[in-house]
């Protein structure tokens, strides 16, 4: 009961994550909405691959609790960068730069750390993803986190199998007390790294989704993989895992069929935003590696 109340009462100090490369107009449309949080974060961590990522003068009223640091391009690579860098920290959100949360994002996510010690990861309910679609443009995110905040808080927590990469927050002294980090033998974009990473915490804890932490993933398409390393992605990255042992072949098996059958379906008609040619012949490339015993994560980077 004393552990409980320690919990309780203690401060938790937030750090905001968040790992860019190529996007620095929606970047820095984005930061200053975490000036809205009716709980301040203590810190700011982006990690960025190239000088013209980030530009620092435009941080404005953010720049007294930003650190700009820096790693070599990849997903998994700029999220290890940040996890060093938060040495201070309690919990650490991480945060696509794409990604608007509502103003009591921060302040839920502290109260549910708080209640809940046994609680390793939590990620939120997206209210619109923009991944699915076109992409979200700037103003409709705004305008649905205005009109959904209005909403009172509705259910509570759920447990769910992995935290979403885009909005997941995790208890720092779990992950440094078992030397935890993202797996960077998933390269690039990283495909499936936020299943990695939480089937790794979920060996020591909860994780669990809440609907009171609401956002908006807004999808901006610049600055992503191509569409046959995507494609490549989207076969080898979770057979990789089902080997790992952290994606199970009950999660892994449907995710490879609803991709290639997605991908096939649509060739012939496909969205504006997606190249399914592209990611059509990476899923023949990985398969075709899978029947020669060639097949890996990294082979995407020596992909055209």
């Amino acid at each position: 009961m004393a552990f409980e109340g320690f919990h309780r009462h203690m401060h938790y100090r937030v750090a905001v994550g968040i790992a860019t490369t190529g996007r620095r107009p929606i970047l820095h449309s984005v930061l200053p909405h975490l000036l809205h949080q009716s709980q301040p974060v203590d810190e700011i961590v982006i990690c960025a691959a190239a000088d013209d990522d980030v530009d620092p003068a435009a941080l404005g009223a953010l720049s007294g609790r930003t650190r700009v640091v820096f790693s070599e391009r990849g997903l998994c690579r700029q999220r290890n960068r940040i996890l060093e860098c938060v040495g201070k920290a309690d919990i650490l959100l991480f945060l696509d730069d794409d990604f608007l949360v509502a103003p009591s994002y921060v302040e839920e996510t502290v109260r549910i750390f708080r209640e809940y010690p046994d609680v390793v990861m939590s990620t939120g309910t997206v209210d619109a993803d923009g991944i699915l679609g076109p992409g979200i443009p700037l103003e409709d995110g705004l305008r649905i986190i205005r009109t959904r905040s209005d909403a009172p808080p509705r259910g509570g927590e759920q447990p769910v199998y992995n935290g979403y990469g885009c909005n997941m927050a995790v208890r720092m002294s779990t992950v440094r007390g078992y030397g935890l980090r993202f797996d960077e033998n998933l390269p690039l974009y990283g495909w499936l790294e936020d299943v990695d990473f939480s089937r790794q915490l979920a060996r020591h804890g909860r994780i669990v989704r809440s609907q009171r932490l609401r956002g908006v993933h807004l999808g901006t398409k610049t600055g992503r993989t191509s569409g046959i390393r995507l494609g490549y992605s989207q076969i080898a990255n979770p057979v990789y895992l089902m080997r790992k042992k952290t994606m199970s072949p009950r999660h892994a098996a449907p995710q490879i069929m609803r991709n290639l059958v997605a991908n096939t379906v649509k060739i012939f008609r496909p969205e504006p935003w997606v190249d399914r040619r592209g990611r059509l012949s990476g899923n023949m490339r990985a398969l075709a590696d899978l029947v020669r015993g060639r097949l890996a994560p990294q082979n995407v980077t020596v992909l055209e």
